[in-house]
C-alpha cells in the first residue's frame, strides 16, 4: 500500500527501557557479590542490639488486634485522603459533588459503627456470646512461656 501512513508508535524506547532495567538488576545483584566482605568470622552471624547479647526468639507472636488497628488506621486515613481532594474542588464539583461525599463520610461512619457494634475496637476486654468480660493476653508458645514467665516448666494460663 503505497499511500498508507501507520499511526502505530516505534516499539524501540520501549526495548531500550527493558534493557536498561535489566541491565539495572544485574548490576544490583552483581556488584554486592563483588565489593562485599569476604571474611567469615563466627561472631558476624550473630545478632546484637545497641551491644546487648539477643534472649529468646524474635518470633513473638502478637495478638492480632495490632494488624486490625493497623488496617482500620489505613482505611480511615485514606478516608482523610478522598476528602481533602474533595474538598480542593468542592466549588467545581458543586451540590452533587457534596452530595457523593457526603454519602461517602455515611458508608464509613456506618462501617466504624459496624466496627464498635462488633467489638473490633475494644483492646482490654474480649467479648464472647453473653459470656462475662475477660481480660485478654498474647498468644504464646510454650517454649516462650518459659522465657517469659521465668518458670522451667509451661503453665497452662486462661
Amino acid at each position: 500500500m503505497v499511500g498508507s501512513t501507520s499511526t502505530a508508535a516505534p516499539l524501540w524506547p520501549l526495548a531500550v527501557y527493558f534493557l536498561g532495567v535489566l541491565i539495572l538488576l544485574a548490576g544490583m545483584m552483581i556488584l554486592p557479590f563483588l565489593l562485599g566482605p569476604r571474611h567469615r568470622d563466627p561472631q558476624t552471624g550473630q545478632q546484637f542490639e545497641s551491644g546487648i547479647k539477643s534472649t529468646g526468639s524474635a518470633r513473638v507472636r502478637w495478638n492480632i488486634k495490632y494488624y486490625l488497628v493497623a488496617m482500620f488506621f489505613v482505611i480511615f486515613d485514606l478516608e482523610s485522603v478522598f476528602l481533602v481532594a474533595w474538598a480542593v474542588a468542592a466549588r467545581e464539583l458543586g451540590w452533587p459533588g457534596y452530595f457523593e461525599a457526603l454519602i461517602f463520610v455515611g458508608v464509613l461512619l456506618l462501617s466504624l459503627a459496624y466496627l464498635w457494634k462488633v467489638g473490633a475496637l475494644e483492646w482490654g476486654t474480649e467479648r464472647r456470646r453473653g459470656a462475662a468480660l475477660r481480660i485478654s493476653r498474647p498468644v504464646v508458645s510454650p517454649l516462650e512461656e518459659k522465657t517469659i514467665w521465668g518458670s522451667g516448666e509451661p503453665t497452662n494460663r486462661g
